[in-house]
């Protein structure tokens, strides 16, 4: 039997599916992560925003189109949302939610709705498989900050973290050459009174290069730079959620920072870590957002001289406190966004350029068009012409930007 198990949306979305993927290999099926013809499909859904959402309902009809006969399960944050959209379209559906994922593979001849209760603690899975390069480790799910524009808190419920024995135990099982560790909101660990920085300093003796995912910036401190400086093999890329350049626009987003303390924790990273790469996600086009307060954002932009940034148009959510409010003009949403993709270019032009002539690590990841591509520890986008992909971390010189990336040469062992 052939299965594919396809994820949309976050990074999390991808730890939950490995787990689903290891569940099936030791059920006997052959898997894929690709859009293919197949007997089984697990859709990993996200609701992040309203095309995501979008998106994610469309999979039926695509996967149809594959093999009219398919067996397909339905989980993920948009089916939380409305199961109804999901399940109605067919009986041959089983529709899951955001809680229990575990129990998918003991349900796969079940049919019809079934969106589980909100889990307590942490829900454990399977070791996870990987049919990647990089292996992602879950380590925390849920949310309390209830961000005026975001859904994902009454999908995945409150927060709550896994045992760090587990996290350690589920490493040392896969061994991978890179872990990149992941939560819906990765700062809020907190097992037991054990921190995110009690996390990372449990991790310093593994041999593995370790990656995080999305930070806020309240978790920086001198502390936790100093744990990460004595990881073996850190790979210093700090993903910052910003959102806003504009105080008055956090404070109606209800997050709970402002633009100079997000500039000064920038500024200790970079004191521990000189050539960090330094991402961030954007909303243009919030409600409150003024021509003013955008500028804003573009001065902070400016200031703190990211390696790359993700921009996206507020997408008005329902049920969050956001929705409310009057949404801006289409047009306005458009142009700022345009003003940002702009922006995004310069950032990675200018990263590329101050990493010329610098050696890097690079795990190899894929090869495509001709290039042996993959990503240097600091998330610098790489591309080889020669190179013997082993599956070991090689040395590289950058060159020039090529692409979303550099154009690097390989350095002698």
């Amino acid at each position: 039997m052939k299965a594919v198990v396809f994820t949309l949306g976050c990074k999390v979305n991808e730890c939950e599916s490995d787990a689903l993927i290891a569940g099936l290999i030791k059920r006997g099926y052959t898997v894929s992560d690709k859009l293919e013809p197949a007997d089984l499909y697990i859709v990993n859904t996200c609701a992040v925003t309203a095309e995501a959402e979008k998106k994610s309902r469309q999979m039926a009809s695509r996967i149809k189109k594959l093999n009219p006969n398919a067996k397909i399960i339905f989980t993920g944050c948009a089916v939380e949302k409305n199961p109804k959209s999901f399940a109605e379209k067919s009986a041959d559906y089983l529709v899951t939610g955001t809680f229990n994922k575990s129990k998918i593979l003991e349900t796969l001849d079940a049919v019809g709705e079934r969106v589980s209760p909100p889990c307590l603690e942490y829900e454990e899975m399977e070791t996870p498989k990987t049919l990647r390069t990089r292996a992602f480790v879950k380590v925390q799910d849920g949310c309390n900050n209830f961000c005026s524009y975001c859904i994902i808190p009454y999908l995945r419920g409150r927060t709550r973290s896994r045992n760090p024995k587990n996290v350690i135990n589920e490493i040392r099982q896969t061994n991978p050459k890179e872990v990149v560790i992941n939560g819906i909101n990765l700062s809020a660990y907190d097992y037991n009174g054990l921190k995110l920085v009690d996390l990372i300093k449990s991790l310093s003796g593994l041999d593995t290069r370790i990656r995080l995912g999305s930070l806020e910036v309240r978790v920086i401190d001198d502390e936790f730079l100093s744990a990460l400086k004595n990881l073996k093999n850190f790979a210093p890329h700090f993903h910052l959620s910003l959102q806003s350049g504009s105080n008055a626009v956090l404070k109606s987003m209800n997050r709970h920072y402002t633009a100079d303390e997000f500039i000064e924790k920038v500024d200790l990273i970079r004191k521990y870590f000189k050539d960090a790469g330094i991402t961030t996600d954007i909303i243009v086009g919030f409600p409150t957002e003024t021509e003013e307060n955008f500028k804003e954002t573009i001065s902070l932009i400016d200031r703190v001289k990211f390696s790359d940034i993700h921009p996206f148009s507020f997408s008005p959510r329902q049920g969050t406190v956001a929705y409310k409010m009057k949404d801006l003009p289409a047009e306005t949403k458009k142009q700022r966004l345009a003003v940002l993709l702009e922006k995004k270019e310069q950032c990675k032009t200018d990263f590329v350029n101050s990493m010329k002539g610098k050696v890097l690590d690079f795990l190899f990841e894929e090869l495509k068009d001709g290039y042996y591509q993959g990503y240097a520890e600091n998330y610098l986008r790489i591309y080889l012409k020669e190179f013997i992909p082993d599956g070991n971390i090689k040395k590289v010189k950058v060159i020039e930007r090529y692409l979303d990336g550099a154009l690097c040469e390989l350095q002698g062992e």
